[in-house]
């Protein structure tokens, strides 16, 4: 497809780590300190930040120490919690300003984006950061499967909202269910991906069973769990952290190290699994993505619009 990304790295830029998931084409991310990156194998292309190349963090640091209110707000809750949610079947809704609107299933949506296996090593961001396997495919392959039409200018996402399942909605942490939004422009870059599975294994449900979006030039919450619906819009779309403390979180939330939040300094991260004494590193602008994504936001201020 057009908008597949192509550079000339060889395999030999790739992390060896990539062959114990054993794919024939496979994506592995050597990305920025705060971000996602991605490399092929199998005789395909890659690309990468060498400079800055990290090993994928354990299973247990990635399923045990997650973000997912739904669950409780502590980092183990969703692995405590979250084996109780139903995800088969599943459906997402697609709806707005597309040419064919409808409930689509997994099965659909799998057997329409198996074109290529992809797995992605991407670099997640909060205040911490840690490198994670994904594997999925392109949010705008999604996109075009419903066909956007020209009026739309951004995408809403919003997570499945299940109380009985969800021990964490009975608390107003948020105004549930949990929504996100990107513009239209940064959901067709190729690196805004729809996870599928981590480690060449399906999602556990704590990190977004079965199908979550990941973005990885933008903070960790922008990467919304388990979607249900995703909408097509000529409007910016309200989003769960702007909605509830807007002068915390804005709507674009790209790692922005220039850029700190109210309470505390985004310009280092610390890497989770770093051990007892791991220092904290510089926060990359874009993480570590500047040259991929800043055309997407040329001429904006962005500690206006952060």
């Amino acid at each position: 497809m057009a908008h597949r990304w192509k550079n000339n790295l060889s395999d030999g830029d790739v992390t060896p780590y990539a062959a114990f998931l054993n794919r024939r084409q496979i994506m592995a991310g050597l990305g920025g300190t705060a971000g996602l990156g991605l490399a092929a194998l199998g005789g395909t292309t890659a690309w990468a930040d060498t400079a800055r190349a990290l090993e994928p963090n354990s299973w247990d640091d990635v399923t045990t120490y997650c973000n997912f209110y739904e669950f409780g707000t502590g980092k183990g809750d969703p692995a405590a919690y979250a084996g109780q949610m139903t995800t088969k079947p599943w459906s997402v809704e697609i709806d707005g300003l597309v040419d064919r609107p409808g409930s689509y299933s997994m099965a659909q949506i799998l057997e329409a984006m198996t074109l290529e296996e992809r797995i992605y090593r991407f670099r997640c961001v909060e205040a911490w950061s840690m490198v994670v396997p994904w594997q999925g495919f392109e949010l705008a392959d999604l996109l075009a499967l419903a066909g956007v039409q020209g009026g739309a200018k951004y995408v809403a996402f919003e997570t499945l909202y299940r109380p009985s399942e969800m021990p964490g909605t009975a608390y107003k942490v948020l105004d549930w269910p949990y929504r996100e939004g990107l513009r239209l422009d940064e959901a067709q870059h190729p690196l805004a991906i729809m996870a599928t599975g981590i480690f060449g294994k399906p999602l556990p449900n704590q990190n977004g069973a079965p199908l979550r979006l990941v973005v990885p030039w933008k903070y960790g919450f922008k990467s919304i769990k388990s979607i249900v619906r995703i909408t097509l819009t000529d409007q910016e779309p309200p989003t769960s952290w702007n909605m509830a403390n807007g002068r915390e979180y804005g709507f674009y939330s790209n790692v922005n190290p220039k850029v700190d939040h109210p309470r505390w300094s985004q310009a280092t991260e610390r890497r989770i699994g770093g051990g007892l004494f791991a220092g904290r590193e510089p926060t990359l602008m874009f993480n570590g993505y500047k040259d991929e994504v800043a055309s997407l936001y040329e001429g904006m201020d962005l500690a206006q619009n952060f």
